[in-house]
């Protein structure tokens, strides 16, 4: 139980819904940030504006998946203010104070740096990256679904990346009859797609490798589908990017060549928010009580 324990939820989606549910569950003392147009009233949760919070008392403060800008704005679709998670509110904490966000960005970093304060990424922990794989498979094959005329079975797809997302894309693609390839940079990588029984190809020759592929999906998080890739496509190729923003997609030179490319970050939020958010709040209400049982150790 996290009885008593003072935790600032700021912003978000539906997603924090269910991390708010999961917190009043186990009694924890909440003050809701960025919730005031959410019907939804919540016994024990009281909705403030951010100058409201006691922020003297708050042991753990939680963001949105994006967590931050790049100028320290957390965004919530449950309200029109304009919230930002300064220094000077992040310096009133207790000093055993954690943030918790989906993923970080120069501004997080400088905050936590400042402030001395922890900062834990969720979207970072093998376990939560591994469960949001599974609502991120669903969303991709809807995608899939709703921009191609042809089924799955039989298409040939490549897939780029073969990390806990790529993994799951793969091997599920393949279980509805594609014929998929997978592109890698690490010879274990190219070994274990071999073991998986799909068709593995080395990164490098990535242009030659899609020459005749209908669909193109990426998990990489840099630049890696460049125009010289893109050049080589048949011009009925979809490109998915499921990497996180700006993705690594040519999307200028996508549009101009004529091939449809979609940039899909955060797809558990969208297709499954309900499930997304569970994954977040099992994950993140142990950590709390790990965080809670170890300062009373202490």
């Amino acid at each position: 139980m996290l009885t008593g324990m003072h935790i600032a939820v700021i912003g978000g989606d539906a997603r924090q819904l269910e991390v708010i549910r999961k917190l009043i569950e186990l009694d924890a003392k909440l003050s809701l940030v960025g919730f005031d147009q959410l019907d939804h009233g919540f016994t024990g949760a009281s909705k403030e504006q951010i100058d409201e919070v006691d922020f003297s008392t708050v042991s753990a403060i939680i963001l949105p998946v994006p967590g931050t800008n790049l100028e320290g704005q957390v965004d919530t679709i449950f309200s029109n203010e304009k919230i930002i998670l300064t220094e000077e509110l992040v310096k009133q904490t207790p000093a055993h104070c954690t943030i918790y966000s989906g993923i970080t960005n120069g501004y997080l970093d400088q905050l936590v740096l400042s402030t001395n304060r922890k900062l834990v990424q969720l979207f970072e922990r093998d376990d939560v990256a591994i469960y949001n794989a599974i609502p991120t498979v669903e969303g991709t094959i809807m995608m899939v679904i709703q921009h191609t005329d042809i089924t799955i079975h039989n298409s040939k797809i490549a897939v780029l990346g073969l990390g806990r997302v790529g993994m799951s894309v793969a091997r599920t693609f393949s279980v509805l009859g594609a014929n998929v390839r997978v592109g890698a940079r690490k010879s274990e990588h190219i070994a274990r797609i071999f073991e998986m029984g799909l068709t593995p190809f080395l990164l490098k020759d990535l242009s030659t490798s899609v020459s005749d592929v209908d669909v193109v999906i990426n998990t990489i998080p840099h630049l890696i589908v460049t125009s010289d890739v893109i050049s080589k496509m048949p011009a009925h190729t979809l490109i998915i990017d499921l990497a996180s923003k700006p993705g690594g997609t040519d999307f200028r030179y996508a549009e101009k060549r004529g091939i449809k490319a979609l940039l899909a970050p955060g797809l558990p939020g969208i297709v499954a928010p309900k499930t997304a958010g569970q994954i977040v709040a099992n994950v993140l209400s142990q950590l709390l009580k790990d965080g809670l049982e170890g300062r009373k150790e202490n």
